[in-house]
């Protein structure tokens, strides 16, 4: 009784709480559908033509034209809708905006080349950092081109390819921070390729291998991609192979 008793004095209790005053819709604006409308649209092509014009200017600004005389623009909008001769001919729109485009495109390229150039030297700083101290440990040889290598086993065979040979290998390559790119090894297929057609960091060790042996590459920006990484590798990148030559192809 004593729970019912407190029950319906909860209820009296909030029954009796002022309810709160309704918000004031905005200055300008109508409720309709759950969505407010400004008054100025007077019928939904109004609404229709708004919402066009937003998504033009959307697109233009995702395009670099946000810079648009609009004066013009409106006139030749106008020009259009009303059937009327544009001012510039066909020919000339398309090799405005073609100019336009190449000048906002090279902008671009600009500002993503000064910040590959950025990355690429704290990469290459960091580079330098670990194979210095790389070099100093037990089994690791430093070639004068600044290429390290140790051997992880050795092979039976005594034949080394040639840069025109064509080899056949397994490898792993990974980054500093041990971010694995690429591995013909998690593939489970080896691959063959040219030596003549990879990175300098290769074509100089490889050619100091032998059939089955396997070596451990740690090759230096220089050797590798330079500034031009690939996008799993980036800019700058001091890169880390197992490489197994498994044969040779002349």
């Amino acid at each position: 009784m004593l729970i019912v008793a407190l029950g319906l004095g909860a209820i009296s209790s909030f029954a009796q709480v002022k309810k709160p005053t309704p918000a004031k819709q905005p200055a300008g604006v109508t409720k309709t559908t759950g969505t407010l409308v400004p008054k100025l649209f007077k019928n939904n092509s109004d609404s229709v033509s708004y919402a066009v014009g937003v998504r033009i200017a959307q697109s233009l600004k995702a395009q670099g034209f946000d810079n648009v005389n609009m004066t013009l623009f409106q006139k030749a909008m106008n020009d259009v809708a009303q059937s009327k001769t544009p001012v510039l001919a066909d020919a000339a729109i398309s090799e405005c905006i073609g100019k336009f485009q190449q000048k906002v495109n090279s902008g671009k390229e600009a500002v993503q080349q000064k910040e590959n150039a950025a990355k690429a030297m704290v990469a290459k700083e960091e580079g330098k950092a670990f194979l210095a101290i790389n070099g100093k440990r037990a089994g690791v040889i430093t070639l004068p081109s600044g290429l390290q290598y140790e051997v992880m086993k050795a092979g039976t065979d005594n034949t080394h390819p040639a840069l025109s040979n064509k080899v056949k290998c397994h490898y792993t390559g990974t980054l500093l921070n041990g971010f694995k790119f690429e591995s013909s090894v998690d593939r489970g297929e080896p691959i063959t390729f040219p030596l003549g057609n990879v990175i300098r960091g290769w074509q100089e060790a490889l050619q100091l291998m032998t059939v089955g042996s396997k070596w451990k590459l740690y090759i230096p920006s220089d050797l590798a991609y330079g500034d031009n990484g690939p996008p799993n590798i980036g800019p700058g990148a001091t890169l880390i192979f197992e490489v197994e030559l498994l044969g040779i192809e002349k």
